[in-house]
């Protein structure tokens, strides 16, 4: 309900209305409702070793059901800390740099290269510090309007030692989405093909996502004759990484395909993690925990600590998570339902406490029970 703090929220997934709120975690708070309310035979939840021991007190008899979504993101997040003890690995992910082609001498100097913003620096800077010199403590309001230059302008060519700190610098273009994919781009522009929906529909089957208004603007230096962009390519951070790795093979793209056959090829680390995640993909998918003991061992004995402890947590908790594997039951309508509480909490300029927030969840659970079908209007 605040910043550092966590609430609980029960929702009847028949009905998918919630039921009731409270702030805190606690399993004796969760034993006690249970008691008070008895008849549930179903209760789906995270991993919470609170929660379960509140519905094994409360609820003996309701099936538990690990939700397979935070089970993943459990996973994943476990994966993120692989990614981060072998950051040193990370730029392995990285192409190889293309060859840098040496500037001239005359390019590198600044003094020496003689283009028109240079000359208009060097003509201001001279006008202002003439002034400046001449005319000691004038306001810059009073210079600006001789010169007649705004005022900011006069400040900086004032304040300056050199024209060349006038120069607005040139900073490096951030990477984009886009990047991957310049060089196809570039040859299928140099075997013919001009139009930017086409190029479009060329790179979204190589797995672009991005907007055809981005390659419509990225071409456009072609078509006057220039270069593309100069792509910037970095290493992955470490929950990229772990992006990649949680994704489904047929949703990669081809830039991270590649970029990630290279990282896996270079850390073992991540490759056996990989090849866990990929498993647990696989039961997941196939709704089949047959395999689930096996791949428990396999976590153990994977020589990452951060799986081990998962697969120890699991194993505390094996009938669950074998419930959220085999079966159809998710707390994905709960998430829904922490969502319009926290829109309660924002329509209230963030001051709503967990007493205020109770009593209108309940009430907008009472009114769409009484109204179903509709959305009737909460009273302030």
């Amino acid at each position: 309900m605040y910043a550092g703090t966590y609430g609980t929220l029960l929702v009847d997934a028949d009905t998918r209305l919630p039921l009731t709120l409270w702030e805190g975690r606690d399993a004796e708070t969760l034993s006690t409702w249970l008691g008070e309310h008895p008849g549930v035979e179903i209760v789906c939840r995270d991993g919470s070793p609170s929660y379960r021991q509140g519905i094994s007190a409360g609820a003996p008899d309701a099936l538990q059901v690990s939700d397979r979504f935070h089970l993943w993101q459990g996973l994943s997040s476990r994966v993120q800390e692989i990614a981060t003890a072998h950051r040193g690995c990370l730029p392995a992910a990285a192409p190889d740099p293309e060859p840098v082609i040496p500037e001239p001498a005359e390019v590198r100097d600044p003094q020496a290269a003689d283009t028109p913003t240079r000359r208009h620096a060097k003509r201001l800077f001279e006008a202002v510090q003439a002034v400046t010199d001449t005319a000691r403590g004038r306001s810059y309001h009073s210079i600006a309007r001789e010169l007649g230059l705004n005022r900011r302008t006069v400040r900086n060519y004032a304040r300056a030692t050199t024209w060349q700190e006038c120069i607005r610098r040139r900073y490096p273009r951030r990477p984009t989405p886009l990047d991957p994919y310049l060089g196809y781009l570039r040859q299928l522009w140099d075997e013919g093909e001009h139009n930017a929906l086409v190029l479009h529909q060329e790179i979204a089957a190589k797995g672009y996502r991005g907007h055809y208004q981005q390659v419509k603007l990225a071409v456009q230096p072609l078509r006057r004759g220039l270069p593309l962009a100069e792509v910037h390519e970095r290493a992955p951070s470490p929950r990229e990484v772990a992006r990649w790795i949680a994704a489904a093979p047929g949703r990669r793209g081809l830039h991270v395909l590649e970029r990630l056959s290279c990282l896996l090829d270079h850390c073992p680390e991540l490759q056996r993690a990989h090849t866990l995640v990929r498993e647990f993909a696989t039961m997941l998918d196939a709704q089949d925990a047959a395999l689930l003991p096996a791949w428990l061992d396999r976590l153990t004995t994977s020589g990452l600590p951060t799986l081990a402890s998962m697969a120890k947590s699991i194993r505390e908790d094996e009938a669950a998570v074998v419930q959220g594997i085999t079966t159809s039951f998710s707390s994905g309508v709960n998430e829904g339902r922490i969502t319009d509480v926290k829109l309660q909490k924002r329509i209230m300029a963030g001051r709503a406490g967990v007493p205020l927030l109770r009593q209108r969840v309940v009430l907008i659970a009472h009114l769409r029970r009484r109204y179903p079908g509709s959305n009737p209007p909460v009273p302030p």
